[in-house]
Order: C-alpha cells, then sequence, then structure tokens
C-alpha cells in the first residue's frame, strides 16, 4: 500500500489538534504529514488553495474535501470502515456537504482554539 499523504495548515490550532489526533491513530505511519503553513513550503497546488480546503494524495491521486478525509480515515484502521463506506457516491456527496458547512464555521472554531 503506497503512503497517503495530507497536507494540513500548521498555523491553525484546529487543525493542529486534528493532525495530532490522527497521527497518534495512524500507528502503521501510514501517512505523510506535510505542513504547507511556512510560506517556503512545497505544495502540488496554490499553497492559499490548499490552506483554504483539506487535501490529501492517495496512490498519486490528489483529493480535496471530504473525498480527502476519507483517503487519510482509509489508512488509519480503526477509521478504514468510515474511509471505505465514502467510496460509494452517495456517502461521499453527503459527508462533501457536511464538510462544505463546517468550512463556514471553521474560522469560528479556530478562534475559540487559539491560544490567549
Amino acid at each position: 500500500m503506497s503512503k497517503v499523504i495530507v497536507w494540513y495548515d500548521g498555523a491553525c490550532p484546529l487543525c493542529i489538534r486534528e493532525i495530532a489526533f490522527m497521527r497518534r491513530l495512524d500507528w502503521r505511519s501510514a501517512i505523510d504529514f506535510q505542513d504547507i503553513a511556512p510560506e517556503d513550503a512545497v505544495c502540488p497546488l496554490d499553497r492559499q488553495l490548499m490552506l483554504a480546503r483539506f487535501h490529501a494524495s492517495e496512490g498519486g491521486v490528489l483529493l480535496s474535501g471530504a473525498a480527502a478525509f476519507a483517503a487519510m480515515w482509509r489508512a488509519i484502521p480503526l477509521l478504514s470502515p468510515l474511509g471505505f463506506a465514502a467510496r460509494s457516491p452517495f456517502v461521499l456527496r453527503l459527508l462533501e456537504r457536511l464538510y462544505i458547512r463546517f468550512l463556514r464555521l471553521r474560522p469560528c472554531l479556530q478562534k475559540l482554539l487559539a491560544p490567549k
């Protein structure tokens, strides 16, 4: 199985917590987590675009949003059933709708979790 690559915003308190949790669950080290917060970070797409939405690569295919989360979940044994369920177009559409709603709340959640 090839490694999944996950690009995340290391300047986002919410993202930092989530990635820390995913790292703990990734006991097989199947995911290569790449922090793209630094200005000189290497990104396969425009850095601002990648900071605006969650991105991952699975089998060399670049994914965004719910599909990227599903790829990450498939690489983690505990979450793999949810990741494989997201291969269904219906489930993936539902997850993407939920993700878009989450994106609207993300700035507020980031402020709540920001260090004081």
